[in-house]
């Protein structure tokens, strides 16, 4: 019975932590280009009562061993990088990543940093930049003058001046890839961090080397769907309960033999 009670409380704090993976989903259902994670878990080890093939009471070999587990634990909240909705906002610094890769943003201290986030932001001196005033690389400068700004598909950003019938070439987007971009480690603010399990980036221009295509004037919703994480939660709601139930009827158990007399 105390293995039993065991196991379930580690079901619990497994749904505990799910809960808390659904809650996280559920609360960036509108964040621009914000990736769903999910739970991953593995069961623990197994008390070996009996080795499969090994000889019984008669010198016979048994078939079947007899092993009891002794509960779960999470492995893994993996980030889910398929595509979200986009949606048309008319801005031309919204930019939208249709396929793989990332937006390179530099930090403060230089440090690069990826985000999927394409709503960007004109500073006073006029250089693309995040929400929070974070410069895009490669920089670019948009000149005060411009009376439109068009960056197409494979990023190539150009303006239109007064007098200048031709448009004028400004600067050059590039994108981001990785190996494994599951294996990158989530800092807030919608940026990403490079790890070993990510691999090193891989600088390419967008629609090229297996990177998406920019889309102007769009932005990437979340790919959050509300009615996935509700069936997720009552799930999880579901087998917290279950696991609260073999605690308590583990104790009956134990009280039961308890009162043996």
């Amino acid at each position: 019975m105390l293995r039993a009670m065991s196991s379930a409380a580690s079901g619990m704090s497994a749904q505990e932590l799910r809960m808390d993976v659904i809650a996280n989903n559920m609360a960036n259902v509108n964040t621009t280009g914000f990736k769903r994670s999910r739970t991953e878990f593995q069961d623990v080890l197994y008390d070996n009562l009996k080795s499969a093939g090994a000889l019984g009471g008669n010198g016979a070999q048994v078939p079947v061993g007899l092993q009891v587990g002794q509960g779960v634990r999470p492995v893994a909240t993996l980030q889910e990088f398929t595509m979200g909705d986009l949606k048309q906002t008319g801005n031309p610094f919204d930019l939208a990543i249709e396929g793989a890769g990332f937006f390179q943003v530099a930090q403060a201290d230089g440090e690069l940093s990826y985000s999927r986030d394409g709503a960007f932001k004109i500073d006073a001196q006029g250089r693309l930049v995040t929400a929070d005033g974070l410069l895009v690389e490669p920089a670019l400068a948009v000149p005060p003058d411009a009376q439109q700004v068009t960056i197409t598909a494979d990023g190539t950003v150009s303006v239109t001046r007064p007098g200048r019938p031709d448009p004028v070439e400004v600067g050059q987007l590039e994108l981001a890839v990785f190996p494994n971009p599951a294996g990158l480690l989530a800092k807030g603010h919608n940026l990403l961090q490079v790890t070993p399990a990510s691999g090193a980036p891989i600088l390419t221009a967008p629609a090229q080397n297996g990177a998406g295509r920019l889309t102007q004037g769009v932005l990437e919703l979340a790919n959050v769907r509300v009615v996935e994480e509700m069936i997720e939660l009552i799930a999880t709601q579901r087998a917290y309960e279950t696991n609260s139930r073999v605690i308590k009827a583990a104790d009956e158990m134990l009280g039961a033999t308890a009162n043996l007399k």
